[in-house]
């Protein structure tokens, strides 16, 4: 029954960041409009809005899908595993992306939630790997295998004919890695075995009032019990 709350609770915000996906874009598609303009555009004021907008804004119904399983995926993996600070890092991914952007991006309007995702992706690959700890590290592998060759995004040169915003992909894959590095004490951490302090225990040095030299004495010396506080007791078996 826990299991089945928390799991529930872990889809949550990427559940409602989905939806509200889908709802802008069913908005334009009703109302034959676009929302483009609420985009990134660096280094125009305007464009600072885009920041906190454009992961929700999409060109096309391709472009939407393409987005919308890995959003929801790693987000929720996110909430599942780090909960403690999953929202901090979805929140400074989508800033941190999206404000490089702004600041350093080509000139043109970059919309999508594919900064954000590139930035879950990165973190969640690499935060299991810094806290080495066994679950959160098959986590990592599980990610790199299912969206390690997001890694290609980052070269605009692969993928002349796209208009893709490598600025963003690039921008969240760094953001992502800074993230797992600043929060690598926080939230879950290893667990440790017995195995594991042993080795430390050993390492520790024993303070002086703790180490007993007790003085040699010849063996007639040492105090021997009184013959009259000695009890023997006889065990027999009986023959089967």
């Amino acid at each position: 029954m826990e299991e089945k709350k928390r799991l529930q609770s872990s889809i949550l915000i990427p559940g409602l960041m989905l939806i509200v996906m889908w709802l802008v874009k069913f908005t334009e598609f009703v109302f034959h409009t676009r929302f483009s303009f609420l985009g990134i555009t660096p280094l125009e004021p305007i464009g600072l809005l885009g920041i906190f907008l454009s992961p929700f804004l999409h060109g096309d119904w391709n472009h939407l899908m393409a987005n919308s399983v890995p959003i929801f995926v790693l987000g929720s993996a996110l909430y599942y595993f780090y909960r403690p600070i999953a929202s901090k890092v979805l929140l400074l991914t989508a800033v941190m992306t999206g404000l490089w952007v702004w600041m350093g991006a080509r000139e043109s309007t970059h919309i999508g939630a594919s900064g954000v995702i590139y930035g879950l992706s990165s973190f969640l690959m690499f935060s299991g790997f810094l806290r080495r700890d066994n679950r959160l590290m098959a986590l990592s592998f599980v990610v790199v295998f299912l969206y390690g060759s997001l890694v290609w995004g980052i070269f605009p040169e692969l993928f002349p004919e796209k208009n893709i915003s490598w600025e963003s992909h690039l921008s969240g894959l760094l953001a992502g890695i800074i993230l797992a590095f600043f929060f690598r004490k926080e939230g879950p951490q290893r667990r440790l075995y017995s195995w594991d302090l042993e080795p430390e225990l050993a390492e520790e040095p024993l303070e002086e009032s703790a180490i007993e030299t007790p003085e040699q004495k010849p063996y007639w010396d040492i105090p021997q019990p009184d013959k009259e506080d000695l009890t023997v007791v006889y065990r027999t078996r009986k023959k089967p």
